[in-house]
């Protein structure tokens, strides 16, 4: 374990803290970077010194994201023969052996290692139990990745993600959730390493938020939502008014109303949700390839099963067909401009 660092990051530590360190060095780590996140001055104390102990100090508190960020970025400055390293936290819930257990699993396999805990097992409270499930399955409905243990702070990370690790957005506890919604992007190959689950005082000691992070943690995915209710609510409404008051009839209205939503739905996407940089030309082009074939599904679908169910042209009942339709096309659209068209 020489060529891998450990980094903890700590805010207002604790006794605790020390016994996190010399258990890790017990085990066989020997490079150890401690981050102090703004600690108030009568907890500075708790930082532990000696050999193989480096201390990273933020004058005022950044965040988990940052704090991270700030060691990652140290290591790849002064650590040119690094393996690796493994974030793990340091209250004491992540035990020697489980560190030890994911670092050895990152140099056999080269992947990102993420330590997961058990959820079902009835000592973990109802916060972490409620909060990992919910962000577990809007992960997998955005990246198309089921992670059973989201908010893990046990990480091992191989050297060739590192660069890449140190550029993902985000400053507090938002920063580890964007790290899994990047890894596809990345093309990075991960792992899970099954943990034991420790929870201290109830978990009191974290400094998770739950309201506030929470909102942190679902930031893209939230904005994505936002766009495309915008978008849908754009296109349901142009439809509606094309076909019942113009009597366009449901092609032409279709037509109509996904040029317009689509174009709303590329400027918002663009700019707000995926932050994309990439050429607007291209990006364009690659979006209207896409939204030209999901048009015509919409519309020949919707034409389809109203033919179908013998649904006359200017009923309210095709508005609802439709909902129905791009409901499914929304969640296929989603990973495909998140994969293709805006990538970068």
């Amino acid at each position: 374990m020489k060529n891998i660092s450990i980094i903890i990051p700590s805010l207002d530590p604790d006794t605790r803290l020390s016994g996190v360190v010399e258990s890790v060095m017990e085990v066989g780590f020997s490079d150890i970077i401690l981050v102090d996140d703004g600690s108030k001055e009568e907890n500075k104390k708790y930082f532990p010194v000696g050999n193989g102990i480096t201390l990273l100090s933020h004058p005022k508190n950044l965040g988990k994201g940052q704090a991270l960020k700030t060691a990652i970025k140290y290591v790849i400055q002064n650590r040119p023969d690094t393996q690796g390293v493994i974030t793990c936290d340091g209250d004491g819930q992540h035990l020697a052996k489980d560190v030890l257990a994911v670092g050895e699993k990152m140099k056999q396999t080269g992947k990102f290692i993420l330590g997961v805990r058990d959820f079902s097992l009835p000592d973990v409270p109802p916060k972490s139990r409620i909060g990992n499930r919910i962000s577990s399955v809007a992960l997998a409905i955005c990246s198309g990745s089921y992670i059973s243990d989201t908010q893990t702070g046990l990480r091992a990370i191989p050297s060739d993600l590192l660069s890449q690790m140190a550029e993902i957005e985000g400053e507090r506890f938002e920063y580890e959730t964007n790290v899994l919604l990047s890894l596809h992007s990345m093309k990075a190959k991960y792992e899970e390493v099954k943990i034991e689950t420790v929870y201290l005082d109830e978990n009191k000691g974290t400094h998770f938020h739950p309201v506030k992070d929470t909102l942190r943690i679902f930031s893209r995915i939230l904005k994505y939502l936002a766009s495309s209710l915008a978008a849908f609510l754009t296109d349901i409404i142009l439809f509606s008014i094309c076909n019942k008051a113009l009597l366009f009839g449901v092609f032409a209205s279709t037509t109509i109303a996904r040029i317009v939503s689509s174009a709303v739905n590329f400027i918002l996407n663009k700019k707000v949700v995926f932050n994309s940089h990439g050429s607007v030309v291209k990006s364009l082009l690659k979006y209207y390839a896409l939204a030209i074939p999901v048009m015509l599904i919409s519309a020949f679908g919707v034409k389809g099963i109203c033919l179908l169910l013998s649904v006359p042209d200017n009923s309210i009942i095709i508005t609802l067909i439709k909902v129905i339709v791009d409901t499914v096309l929304f969640i296929i659209n989603y990973n495909i401009q998140k994969k293709w068209i805006f990538k970068k």
